[in-house]
């Protein structure tokens, strides 16, 4: 590498722990009975109903509104820092998902960030498609940042990863022209950052995920996209311009068939001088940080993000 080559992201391997290990072969045996996942909007319940099993962290409350004309759902720690706000960003493939759903599982990682997380209920395709997500996701950010918010860190998982991503590049941006608080951070799980699907971990992958298949991801693209372009980078993060962005932290599983999104993302924002830490878990799966009362792991990386915003979101 030359004195001038930007150092490619930080990467952390995880290796599986032993009690996890004996957890997973139990939910992939149980999984495998189940009927292939759908993302499409008939699943919306059974998914919310799956979300909703995330446990409510100790000392969080929880109530609705609406912030930046965006409705949603407050997670309330009961230590907070002033002044300090996460949006987050829910999953599903932008055509499943709930704030209420997502209460839970962004209660966790508030109550770690001792922080504030406003869980926004983003438009949800068919009915409202691209690029719905993504106004709705910045109309919330600068509602928080109206609101008097002047630290904000947006995180999030699976699409609403991507859209993180999408968010913390243009609210960069808009921060260059005043008016608008730049993100202090962006946190992602298993994010989905390529809507073209063209990572090598969609095929060298789908023997180990049992969550997640390309068939799954092209529905769900097409009754986001239409016939936008999947390299938009308003839809795929992968194909922007990520120069500036604030401290970027990505959780992967090594099973995930989007195991590439997150390394070939991690590698790009790296590479335009971003600070960029990539963790990669052996043996887990989507989203696994969810199952917090299941997994090590899920404890460990929830901690790992919770301890990352706090130090981002701090004066």
């Amino acid at each position: 590498m030359s004195a001038r080559e930007p150092a490619p992201a930080k990467t952390t391997y995880h290796p599986e722990n032993l009690t996890d290990r004996a957890a997973m072969l139990a939910m992939r045996a149980m999984i495998a009975l189940q009927p292939p996942a759908d993302l499409g909007p008939a699943a919306r319940m059974a998914f919310d109903e799956l979300m909703s099993k995330t446990p409510a962290a100790d000392g969080v409350t929880y109530e609705t509104a609406v912030v930046g004309s965006v409705p949603g759902w407050w997670c309330h720690p009961a230590e907070a820092a002033a002044g300090a706000a996460i949006l987050y960003l829910h999953g599903g493939a932008y055509v499943v998902g709930s704030a209420q759903a997502y209460r839970h599982f962004a209660g966790q990682i508030a109550a770690r960030a001792k922080a504030p997380a406003f869980v926004a209920d983003f438009g949800l395709a068919p009915e409202q498609p691209f690029p719905t997500a993504v106004e709705d996701a910045e109309a919330a950010y600068r509602g928080l940042a109206d609101a008097g918010f002047s630290r904000i860190a947006v995180a999030g998982d699976s699409a609403g990863g991507g859209l993180v991503l999408v968010t913390a590049a243009r609210m960069t941006l808009a921060a260059r022209a005043g008016g608008t608080p730049s993100p202090v951070a962006a946190c992602v799980m298993s994010p989905w950052t390529d809507l073209a699907l063209t990572g090598d971990s969609l095929e060298s992958r789908a023997k180990h995920d049992p969550l997640l298949t390309r068939g799954a991801l092209e529905n769900a693209r097409n009754l986001y996209l239409g016939q936008a372009d999947a390299k938009n980078p308003r839809a795929s993060p992968l194909y922007g311009e990520p120069a500036g962005l604030p401290p970027v932290l990505i959780h992967i599983g090594e099973d995930e068939i989007l195991l590439d999104d997150a390394r070939r993302y991690a590698d790009l924002a790296a590479k335009s001088g971003s600070s960029v830490e990539l963790h990669v878990w052996q043996g887990m799966v989507h989203v696994f940080p969810a199952n917090v009362a299941l997994l090590h792991a899920a404890r460990e990386a929830l901690d790992l993000a919770g301890d990352f915003l706090r130090r981002n979101l701090a004066d």
